[in-house]
């Protein structure tokens, strides 16, 4: 059995209507909606990158040691997942760019992967991603 780490981000959001559910119920879902809370919300996230376990450690390895990014990324083995939101945006953005130069070509397309992820992030703020260890 091989282990893997993957990114997934989230793609869209939905309100749970289940069958049966009583008109007083749905209206605090709703209440709760309009005044920022996600009761009864449903994330749907979608994988969009996938790295060996191995070299999940050897990438994040390149990140200066110490760091509070390299700490925040070392929480998927701590953990075994993570979540990145608006508030890693720039601390993840400038420890993965300046890595880049130590990275071999591999660990430099996942970078830019993860960079791209989180320029999405900035745009919009709803947006997040779940980092996770599998066992496949």
């Amino acid at each position: 059995m091989s282990e893997c780490v993957v990114f997934s981000q989230l793609s869209r959001k939905f309100v749970d209507e289940a069958e049966g559910t009583p008109p007083a119920a749905q209206q605090v879902i709703y209440y709760g909606l309009a005044i920022g809370h996600h009761l009864g919300v449903i994330d749907c996230l979608e994988a969009v990158l996938t790295c060996e376990w191995q070299a999940y450690l050897a990438w994040i390895g390149t990140l200066e040691a110490g760091s509070e990014a390299r700490r925040k990324m070392e929480g998927v083995p701590r953990y075994g997942e993570i979540v990145i939101d608006s508030s890693h945006v720039m601390l993840l953005a400038n420890a993965f760019s300046a890595a880049q130069a130590v990275q071999t070509a591999q660990q430099q397309a996942w970078s830019r992967d993860l960079l791209s992820m989180l320029h999405d992030i900035h745009q919009e703020n709803a947006i997040y991603l779940m980092v996770r260890r599998q066992h496949e």
